[in-house]
């Protein structure tokens, strides 16, 4: 099969995905890493006669592969999975521009993810302890173009700013996982020195007296 049959495949295959009970719908990619907790999120959504869940993944590059293959509508997932986080393949989807809108749902009030999330492109931002026709209500909204955020957090997207850069997030991300100063260098590239003084940055930044403390500070501010 040429490139072009092989093109014109899939476009069929993603114009049957896009069709349920002879209507078209929003199709969805969803990514949590807890197994129960996608079946349960895919069985809901499919209940709903406008929406088709075309992709589910279990970890950030599944789901990034997923959303590359199928070109979702709206992409809900968690933020915290192996491999790559859910803000992570927000990023990357908006780095891309493929026009997939993105629905964070996830167990983290805090207003530090919350800006994360919105500065990586998402569109809503929603709990988990929300009902399923809120999250369906959501994925409508969010395709027609408009924000969702969970009422809770909506007045406190703008809190205490996040004083850690990029790579400061990383390595402490990292170090508060029980990486050694040599395991992180290894992982990001990066010479042993140069990432004790990013871990001597962030300690100082927040106020902390060790790696351990200043992971956990950061954590719960929602800045990892």
């Amino acid at each position: 099969m040429n490139p072009s049959s092989r093109e014109g495949a899939r476009e069929n295959a993603r114009e049957r995905e896009n069709v349920k009970d002879g209507r078209k719908t929003i199709r969805v990619v969803l990514a949590e890493d807890q197994g129960m907790v996608l079946g349960a999120l895919a069985a809901l959504l499919e209940i709903e006669g406008d929406i088709s869940v075309v992709g589910q993944a279990r970890n950030g590059k599944e789901a990034l592969e997923a959303v590359l293959a199928h070109k979702p509508d709206v992409f809900i997932t968690d933020i915290e999975m192996p491999h790559m986080s859910g803000l992570d393949v927000a990023a990357e989807l908006k780095r891309r521009k493929t026009g997939t809108r993105v629905v964070i749902v996830t167990t983290f009030a805090r207003s530090g993810y919350l800006r994360r999330a919105l500065e990586s492109g998402a569109s809503g931002y929603l709990l988990k302890d929300m009902r399923a026709e809120e999250l369906a209500d959501a994925v409508r909204r969010v395709h027609q173009g408009l924000r969702v955020i969970h009422p809770e957090l909506a007045t406190e997207a703008w809190g205490e700013m996040d004083p850690l850069t990029d790579r400061e997030r990383q390595v402490l991300r990292l170090a508060g996982e029980g990486l050694a100063s040599g395991d992180i260098a290894g992982e990001l590239g990066l010479s042993d020195g140069t990432v004790r003084n990013y871990l001597s940055e962030a300690i100082s930044k927040l106020g902390a007296s060790n790696r351990v403390e200043a992971a956990r500070i950061a954590r719960t501010k929602g800045w990892l």
